[in-house]
């Protein structure tokens, strides 16, 4: 309460003093908090700069990072396996994108698989719990030389096993109609191995940007087809710019 006995004059001027410090610390609280934010923005920007720094230093993520051009003796390859022109696609079996494309890859693959090759990487996300097994199966089928058999089959029949908790049950339904032997093919997909070689395809994504599916690369350039005419289109360049 302000003393009685002060004139006008000396209440307008204390009033006065007291709004300035208020305004002062109003401004060093502003400013206290720009300097949080600020400091927070800089142990982000830093911890992401590590990050980064981490994977380029991993010999393995540069050594997966460069491969998108070209495939190993690890990748599953259909097409003309001499073409220089080379289609990679990283895909996650219970993606609806991944099968609504599949339709797509395969006709390009009967129509015009003669001048290019192609490899297909796992890359199951989160999100799909039968992605990994999906996979699995389908890596565990190639022990057996049925990779594409596996695959065409699990794409065929996404609908049917997408949303089931018994997709494994499902697979091994695949296994058998494929002629398989059952014991090995579980003994498989049950293994380090195959588990290690889906995480490997998985990695290489990660170390190729790639951060949903289906994600496609064309003599290790990322495209992303509308439609199949646009998907002969990329492939006719591909070809022209080979020959040249």
């Amino acid at each position: 309460m302000l003393d009685q006995n002060l004139t006008k004059k000396e209440e307008y001027d204390l009033n006065k003093n007291a709004e300035r410090g208020q305004q002062a610390r109003s401004q060093k609280t502003r400013g206290l908090k720009r300097g949080l934010m600020w400091s927070g923005i800089f142990v982000v920007l830093i911890g992401a700069v590590w990050g980064l720094t981490k994977l380029s230093n991993n010999p393995g993520d540069i050594q997966e990072a460069v491969i998108i051009s070209g495939v190993t003796a690890e990748d599953w390859v259909e097409g003309n396996k001499e073409s220089q022109i080379t289609l990679i696609e990283y895909g996650d079996f219970q993606c609806p994108a991944c099968g609504a494309y599949f339709p797509l890859v395969e006709k390009l693959m009967d129509e015009h698989g003669d001048s290019f090759k192609f490899a297909y990487r796992h890359f199951p996300l989160q999100q799909h719990p039968n992605a990994k097994p999906a996979a699995y199966a389908a890596e565990a089928a190639g022990k057996q030389g049925k990779f594409w058999e596996m695959f065409d089959m699990i794409f065929v029949h996404q609908n049917d096993w997408s949303g089931r908790t018994d997709a494994e049950d499902i697979f091994l339904q695949y296994a058998e109609t494929l002629g398989l032997n059952i014991e090995q093919f579980k003994n498989d997909r049950d293994s380090d191995v195959v588990k290690e070689d889906v995480e490997k395809d998985y990695d290489s994504g990660v170390a190729n940007k790639v951060n949903a599916t289906p994600t496609f690369f064309l003599n290790g350039k990322k495209i992303q087809p509308r439609d199949y005419d646009e998907f002969v289109s990329l492939i006719e360049q591909a070809s022209q710019t080979d020959k040249n």
